[in-house]
């Protein structure tokens, strides 16, 4: 059962404190993103309230507190965040505010309520020369201000709030919202040669499939609380983003004609960004699934899956 107050743009939340559902109770914030829509399609034998910007900016701490207050989850799910690496660059108030405070916010409303929380982190707060996968662990080294103000924001949930669970992962993608493989598929349709960075490898993690794992740690702190921490969840194998461009056109290829003939590798360096990223972060997530039972699943037949969604 989903109640969705505002998933989307149109609409508000109601103010006034909803009937109790028997079935658990989650808040997710950030619905509109990709991974919050992925989080309302995906939610099954649960009561879910899904606020999206306009009716939850988690960087008004007022409004959050009386968020928590009038809707009075089971678990709080955080996937409200400032995604745009290179543009935070120039943005870093904005990336701060959404990523670092936001989630000291939701973890004080939490906090105050009684509320355990469920917070969605990145890969990015590694700097990838590590050489073997990482694990929950290795010390944090961001290279850029997005991968600082999501470390900040694991810290601020940490210092706040015993009752968390952090959740980090790498390279989303779904349906819905930016990502790689949307932004592939344009090109693909626009031009004979794509040139994809092949030196940066990382873990390709589909958004249905992060919802569902999200879910799934919701429901289990909701019946046996504890487990409190941080896991990694993202898409195995690890591959270069070289490698994902090619797996995205060779699954397009079986529903249309592309423009594009050729997928070339290049370097970093003939690719130049405003943010720096990681060369090789692979994540090990062999600690959620021995805590939950989750296990991260292979990113090639939900690329399958997305991919078919978006051109059939």
């Amino acid at each position: 059962m989903s109640e969705v107050p505002s998933a989307l743009p149109s609409g508000m939340a109601s103010p006034s404190r909803p009937p109790r559902s028997p079935l658990p109770r989650l808040l997710v914030t950030g619905a509109s993103g990709q991974l919050g829509r992925a989080l309302v399609e995906a939610a099954e034998g649960v009561a879910l309230v899904a606020l999206d910007r306009a009716a939850l900016d988690v960087t008004d701490a007022g409004a959050v507190r009386r968020a928590v207050e009038a809707h009075a989850p089971d678990v709080v799910v955080n996937a409200a965040a400032y995604t745009a690496v290179d543009r935070a660059e120039a943005e870093p108030e904005r990336a701060f505010a959404v990523n670092r405070d936001g989630a000291a916010n939701l973890a004080s409303a939490c906090a105050a309520a009684g509320v355990p929380l469920l917070h969605v982190s990145t890969d990015y707060v590694f700097d990838g020369a590590k050489g073997t996968p990482y694990v929950e662990d290795d010390a944090p080294n961001p290279l850029g201000v997005y991968g600082r103000s999501k470390w900040e924001g694991e810290e601020a949930v940490r210092a706040r709030l015993e009752r968390h669970v952090i959740v980090r992962t790498a390279w989303v993608f779904g349906a819905h919202g930016h990502n790689f493989v949307r932004t592939i598929l344009r090109l693909a349709a626009e031009r004979e040669t794509l040139r994809v960075v092949a030196d940066q490898r990382g873990c390709p993690t589909a958004a249905d499939d992060l919802a569902r794992a999200l879910l799934g740690v919701a429901r289990a702190v909701i019946e046996v609380p504890g487990r409190w921490g941080t896991y990694h969840y993202a898409g195995q194998p690890p591959t270069s983003w070289y490698g994902f461009a090619e797996a995205v056109v060779e699954e397009a290829r079986m529903w249309r004609s592309l423009a594009v003939r050729d997928v070339v590798p290049i370097r970093t360096d003939e690719y130049p960004t405003a943010a720096r990223r990681p060369a090789e972060v692979a994540l090990d997530c062999a600690r959620i699934e021995a805590a939950f039972g989750i296990a991260a699943a292979p990113w090639r037949p939900a690329l399958a899956r997305v991919v078919a969604r978006l051109l059939r």
